[in-house]
Parts: C-alpha cells; structure tokens; sequence
C-alpha cells in the first residue's frame, strides 16, 4: 500500500522542474563535479609513459585487476592520479564502524552527536590516508616489477623518487576525490561517493558492451549466451527495484485525541522497515576488503622469493583468491551477510525507535511501550534483514560465477548492477523531494497571497 508521500511524489509534473531553479543548479554541479572526476581518470602518474601503460595493463588483465578497474573507471588501467579510486577511503570507514561497536569509548564518541561524527569522520580520513599510502607503494613498486619481466619500460625512471611521486600524487587524488563527493552531498544531488563509484563502472560500460558484442561477431562468445546475459541483466534490474522498494510497514497507533467537533479521533501512522536496510554497503564493503590484500599481494607477487613461506602465501592468495574461485566466493558471501546485520544494527536503533514512540506516545496496538516495544522492533528487523542478506548474496555472487565461468565483461556483475541501480533510485527519489518541497512551497505562497487578498 503507497505512502500519502508516495501518492503525492507520483503526481509530481515535471513541469514545475524549470521552476525549480536550485534543483536544477544541484543536478548542474553533480553533473560537473562528475566530470572533473572523469577528466581525473585520464591525468597519468608523473613518471609513467601513458603509451606503454595499455600494452603493459593487457599482459596483467584478469581477475581482481578487472574488478579495481571497473570500479575506478578505468582509472588503473591508465594508471592515473585517482587509479586507487575511494575503496581506501570505503575500508577505512569499515575499520572505524567496527571499532566504534566494540570500544568503548569510540561508542561513547558516536553517541556525541555532530561532534563525535566529526571526530570520527577524522579518525577515517587518517585512516585512508594511511590505507593509500599502503597501495600505493605496492602499485608503484608492482609497475616497476611488472615493467621489468615483461620488458615494457612504463617507468620512465625507476627508484625511490618514482614511488615516493606515485604515493604522495595516489593520496592526494583519493583525498581529492573525497572533497569532490563531500561537495555533491552538500551542493548537488544524492550521496557524492556512491556517485562517484556509479560514475565510474557505467563509464565502462560502452567498452565492456563492445567487447562482449565484438566477441559474439567473432564467435569466440555465443549468441545464445549474450542473450542470456542481456535476459538475466534485464530480469535482475526489475528483481532489484522490486527488492529495494520492499518494506514492512509497521502501524503506530496513538492516543485519541479531541476534533473540532467534539468527538474522538484515533490517529495512526505507519513505521517503514525496509527489506534492504543496509542498501548497497554490505557488497561495497565486503568488495573493499577482499580487493585491498588481494591487490597488494598480486602486486608484490612478482617481487618475493616464491620458495620462501611468504613468498608461497603470497601465491597461494592471488590463486585461490582470485575473481571466480570457490573460495573467494565463500569469503564474499561470508562478507555481505555479516555486513548486512552489522550495518543495519548501525543504522536503526530498536531502542531509540521506541524511546522515541513512547515520547510522543505512540505505540504497536498489542506491544507494550518500552523494552517490549524494543524487542518485538529487533525481532522483526532480525527477520526481514534475513531475507535482505540472501537477497543480497544472490544478486551479488551467482551474476559472478556465471560471469566466471563464461568470461562476460565485469560490468554485468550483481556488485556493478547493485550499486547503479541502487544509486539511480536514491537520486530519483532525492529529485523528487526537492520537486515536492517546491510544490508545497508554492502552496504556502499562494495561501498567504490569498489571506493578505482577504
């Protein structure tokens, strides 16, 4: 059953867009700031030959090298300022989130308010920093070694200095990237990293749709797969709207109240669980934490003694760890169930709910205000994010066996499709606020024109 809100949003005409001249200049900014991001992609590293980059990338392509790249916009691929994209910044917010529910006095920061977000918003931004110095002395130090065995000098001048250029320029373009998104949140429309993760896997979509049909005019793919793929690419966009727009709708009930007419009246409310609690962040963070040691030790793969015990482990990671094997699939499906309950107990609080009910005196018809109101909440948030997870696993993990077995482009993975579809849907519905809001604004105006009249 819709909302009044949702009622009201789909008689929205789009009309009244050219009127609303700060939405428009939001979607403007958002448009521009994307831009910027994509003319990043394009910028090298100082001391990298560009024209040695593409041929040297090929000889390295598969597996979680593919994954990083779609998720950069191809920003590795070119090896550019942004290659390490904002997944440094996705992990360290996980690390953070993690710590602020175990220590305790992290979970008495948070419980500071704007204060304590602040601080540990800082706490994250170290955090990357760290994180992106990390990656990339490894991505500096693998480029010369990868240049080195196969013969294609990308490094200009291989050393220190290189590497010490590419850690400081790698920071400071994902530093420069989480400005850029911190400013589409405040000035534009829809949360600024998730767009800027969007931006960058439907920027290869044109590639990775040539080559997917390319490859079925050579016959190196079938037509009957690509069909299949389109199909099931069709089928998983519907089944996502459908899953994300899925709530459980609890009704408040709350004490009468006297009318004008001196009756009694009932006035209820409804309180929205939806399915998907969590939305897209359990696949984003369980992706970040398998890509970070995976593309360090595919990296440093080829600069360790392979006999020695670090140098077999290191083998033994980019082998059985690799995009499409059984155990890396365990480990993802693993990661997006924890996630899925971990994010969620972090954003809905049962008993801040309740508190909350009870303070305006509202209440579940047959549950008592209180603890009891609390528990019966986290019983039914419980079961609903069940069905949330599997959900999740599913779209996320079979889309990547099938793409492993048969070798279709990344770019119709679950992950990707998850994150563009979820994106879309959350700046739709922030658009439509906005064209809400400046309907009822002009209601208010046209009811005080009207009294002033009178």
């Amino acid at each position: 059953m819709a909302s009044r809100a949702d009622n009201i949003a789909s008689n929205l005409s789009l009309a009244n867009f050219s009127k609303a001249t700060e939405l428009k200049n939001r979607i403007w900014f958002t448009i521009g700031a994307l831009i910027v991001f994509r003319f990043l992609s394009f910028v090298p590293l100082p001391g990298v030959n560009p024209l040695v980059l593409q041929d040297l990338y090929d000889t390295a392509r598969g597996g979680i090298l593919d994954l990083f790249n779609t998720f950069s916009g191809g920003s590795l691929e070119r090896m550019s300022l942004i290659a390490l994209g904002v997944m440094p910044y996705i992990t360290a917010s996980i690390v953070v989130q993690l710590a602020a529910a175990l220590h305790p006095s992290l979970a008495a920061l948070k419980k500071e308010g704007a204060t304590g977000r602040q601080k540990l918003n800082q706490y994250t931004r170290y955090g990357t920093v760290f994180l992106c110095a990390i990656q990339g002395w490894f991505l500096a130090s693998g480029l010369e070694a990868y240049a080195a065995q196969s013969g294609l000098q990308a490094v200009v001048q291989p050393g220190m200095m290189f590497r010490v250029g590419a850690v400081v320029s790698l920071v400071g373009g994902t530093m420069f990237l989480l400005w850029l998104g911190e400013q589409i949140t405040s000035r534009g429309i829809g949360n600024g990293v998730s767009l800027i993760i969007m931006a960058g896997i439907v920027a290869q979509f044109p590639g990775f749709a040539a080559n997917m049909f390319e490859g079925g005019r050579s016959g190196s793919i079938s037509p009957v797969i690509i069909v299949g793929f389109v199909a099931m690419v069709v089928i998983l966009i519907l089944f996502i709207c459908f899953m994300e727009r899925a709530q459980r709708r609890l009704l408040i009930q709350y004490p009468k109240r006297a009318t004008q007419r001196g009756g009694m009246q009932a006035d209820r409310s409804h309180l929205p669980l939806k399915l998907n609690t969590a939305g897209v962040i359990p696949p984003i963070f369980a992706s970040s934490l398998l890509l970070l040691p995976l593309t360090i030790s595919q990296f440093a793969g080829n600069q360790v003694d392979t006999e020695s015990t670090f140098g077999s482990a290191i083998v033994w990671l980019n082998q059985y760890l690799a995009h499409g094997q059984p155990i890396y699939m365990l480990l993802y499906a693993i990661g997006i169930i924890f996630f899925c309950f971990f994010y969620t107990a972090v954003v809905f609080n049962p008993e801040e709910t309740s508190e909350n009910l009870k303070k305006n005196g509202g209440f579940i018809p047959g549950i008592r205000p209180g603890k009891r109101t609390a528990e019966y909440l986290d019983y039914v948030l419980t079961r609903i994010t069940v069905i949330g997870a599997i959900y999740l696993t599913l779209v996320c993990v079979i889309p990547e066996y099938m793409i492993a077995q048969t070798g279709i482009p990344l770019f119709l993975g679950g992950t990707s499709l998850l994150i563009v579809v979820n994106v879309t849907v959350d700046t739709i519905s922030q658009i439509q606020s906005h064209l809400l809001a400046h309907q009822y604004g002009d209601l208010i105006k046209k009811a005080k024109l009207k009294g002033r009249m009178r």
